[in-house]
């Protein structure tokens, strides 16, 4: 390759650098890493019935969907979801501080919808929505729910559902519980390790299978964010 040609491609590929870089920073400023605090929300909180415009509202025949709810940025505090947090724990018969929790647990992640997507073009194996819920997971739960014709690619942007696939998704895990717990951990922790490690995992650690430095690290950020999220969901 001649020099004259060189030159102008590398030129585009550190002009694509600063942007990318500038983009990052503006992104991750609205993230919040493990153990950080939340930032307030850019966006107004979403009432408990946000997602009526969509399929998974339930709302009832005749009644008029209330407005969708405004594109998400990346800058959000869980608590600002209480509302839908406690609509679809009860929905779907899980305890809403764990609900909450995990959300505070995956609030590291920057969950501005254009990043997300943009990660996962070049991660196809990336995880969406602010409950960082995988491709396989949401198609295992949403069959025979209010959400059952919604997309996965539809998490970024639609905060309401993200939650309410992450409710039905602990109360899929829940089921695969068994009676007797042999381990020293209770229900709420092993569906949150089912939660970020999956349910063989989760199954082995009811079993007694000692957990493992990563299983760990979450466990630790569940039983930090514990008490603000039970505050959270009041």
């Amino acid at each position: 390759m001649g020099e004259e040609q060189k030159g102008p491609r590398w030129g585009r590929w550190i002009v694509i650098g600063v942007l990318a870089a500038a983009g990052w920073g503006i992104v991750r400023s609205g993230g919040h890493e493990p153990g950080a605090g939340s930032a307030a929300s850019s966006a107004s909180p979403p009432a408990a019935a946000s997602a009526g415009a969509s399929p998974s509202s339930g709302a009832a025949p005749g009644t008029a969907p209330s407005a969708a709810p405004a594109k998400p940025s990346g800058r959000y505090d869980p608590a600002d979801y209480a509302a839908p947090v406690r609509q679809y724990a009860a929905e779907a018969g899980v305890n809403p501080q764990l609900l909450m929790a995990i959300l505070y647990n995956e609030s590291y992640k920057p969950h501005d919808p254009d990043f997300e997507r943009a990660w996962q073009r070049g991660k196809p194996d990336a995880s969406f929505g602010i409950a960082n819920m995988h491709r396989a997971a949401f198609d295992d739960t949403k069959p025979g729910r209010p959400f059952a014709s919604r997309h996965w690619e539809e998490l970024p942007d639609d905060r309401n559902l993200a939650v309410q696939a992450a409710a039905w998704h602990l109360h899929d895990l829940a089921d695969q519980l068994p009676g007797r717990i042999g381990a020293p951990l209770n229900k709420d922790e092993l569906l949150a390790l089912g939660y970020n490690a999956g349910a063989g995992n989760m199954l082995a650690f009811a079993r007694g299978v000692k957990i493992g430095p990563q299983a760990q690290s979450y466990l630790d950020r569940l039983h930090d964010n514990w008490a603000k999220s039970g505050e959270a969901v009041k």
